[in-house]
């Protein structure tokens, strides 16, 4: 797409015949293809209806936790000198991360449509909670699947989620992460599209998802500029977020698109010793999981192994409107590195008393970063996506490693 054309774009438009400019669309088999129509009929009725939007605003508050706080990183700040840093604080959403905002919407939806089962898929594992929460809460009966190896670097999750009653799948298939268990919890959804629904936990797969999704994921977004008026009267210079398949960074981006003023940063996994995550940055395009978009392939178009030090971001591909914020730079997007990710991890623990997931941790070193090279008037705004309780095991194991990310 022309960046000349940015002007005449109004990105709040999309997705347009389900499609973010040229990426996106609906590349499902034909068993699929009545239940994704099924479930994009059924969100346009929920967005209208004023039953379906109290119902959710109710967990959201009483249930979820919201709204969450935005937090001024003073010690961060002072620290660094530059610009002022903010926290959106999703780690203190019920079950510790921004998952639940999508969760508990898709969940309600699938109830109002009759479904009497819920499937997930799963990487770092909150997503998993997430969904288990929802089908306890709502009564539905929630399998998910998880790759062996995700399973491992993230058992409390999987405690988690078997004590809240689901089903958790072990996925032995491929790189066994996140990109397999996806690709698993599809290939049964094609089976079982009478009265199953499949929660997708990011802004990627075939339409209605990304769209859906992000729209349940801009309460975050809704929530920061409503903040940062009252509070600082102003809006954000700069939105930093993590991006994997890239929810949270959605969630956070969208309500502010036609704010030209704020720019957008994301960051993604820039993994070690040329093994990666970061799609944005280094991939190109393709279709993965039922949509076009930008993702790590080989010459012949097979989809690459990654590697990250986050489970949840260790994906190939990511959200299509990632793609065109991306191509007609809307937004930036970055890599950050293992090691770079467990310094910010350090930072954000030692200077605030706040560990966040090593997701965040990517987030928290570009939002650091960068507002170190800005001036002290000037907003930094860090979606804190998630706690990190549940990686404390992976980063006790890589104590040597991070002898240099103390302060």
């Amino acid at each position: 797409m022309n960046t000349d054309a940015q002007a005449e774009i109004k990105i709040s438009d999309y997705p347009v015949e389900g499609k973010f400019g040229k990426y996106g669309g609906r590349f499902a088999p034909e068993i699929l293809m009545p239940a994704l129509l099924e479930l994009e009929a059924a969100y346009e009725q929920a967005k209208a209806s004023p039953e379906f939007q109290a119902a959710l605003r109710d967990y959201q508050i009483n249930y979820g936790g919201r709204p969450t706080p935005i937090y001024e990183a003073k010690r961060l700040t002072n620290h660094f000198k530059g610009a002022k840093i903010l926290l959106k604080r999703e780690d203190l959403v019920h079950g510790g991360a921004h998952k639940f905002n999508n969760v508990m919407g898709q969940a309600l939806l699938a109830q109002h449509m009759g479904k009497k089962r819920l499937i997930a898929e799963t990487g770092a594992g909150q997503h998993g909670v997430a969904s288990a929460m929802a089908g306890a809460v709502l009564g539905i009966p929630t399998e998910v699947y998880m790759g062996k190896v995700d399973m491992e670097r993230q058992k409390p999750n999987v405690y988690r989620m078997k004590l809240m009653g689901a089903k958790v799948h072990t996925v032995e298939s491929g790189t066994a992460t996140l990109k397999d268990a996806t690709s698993e919890a599809m290939r049964n959804w094609s089976a079982t599209v009478a009265d199953t629904h499949y929660i997708i936990g990011s802004v990627v797969g075939p339409h209605p998802y990304p769209m859906m999704v992000r729209d349940f994921q801009a309460v975050i977004g809704d929530e920061i500029k409503g903040q940062l008026l009252r509070e600082q009267g102003r809006l954000p210079d700069v939105l930093v977020a993590c991006v994997g398949g890239g929810s949270n960074a959605m969630g956070t981006f969208y309500p502010f698109v036609e704010d030209k003023e704020v720019k957008f940063l994301g960051a993604e996994a820039g993994g070690s010793n040329n093994q990666h995550a970061a799609s944005l940055s280094q991939g190109a395009v393709g279709v993965l999981h039922g949509a076009k978009s930008y993702l790590l392939q080989d010459e012949e178009g097979q989809t690459q192994a990654t590697h990250s030090i986050s489970a949840g971001l260790d994906y190939p591909g990511v959200g299509p409107e990632h793609a065109l914020y991306k191509d007609i730079k809307r937004a930036e997007y970055i890599a950050i590195t293992d090691e770079q990710a467990l310094e910010g991890f350090r930072w954000l623990s030692e200077l605030e008393g706040i560990i966040p997931a090593l997701e965040t941790a990517h987030a928290v070193y570009a939002g650091v970063m960068r507002a170190k090279s800005m001036k002290k008037d000037k907003i930094v705004v860090i979606t804190v996506s998630g706690r990190g309780d549940k990686d404390l095991e992976t980063v006790f194991g890589l104590e040597n490693t991070m002898a240099g990310g103390h302060l």
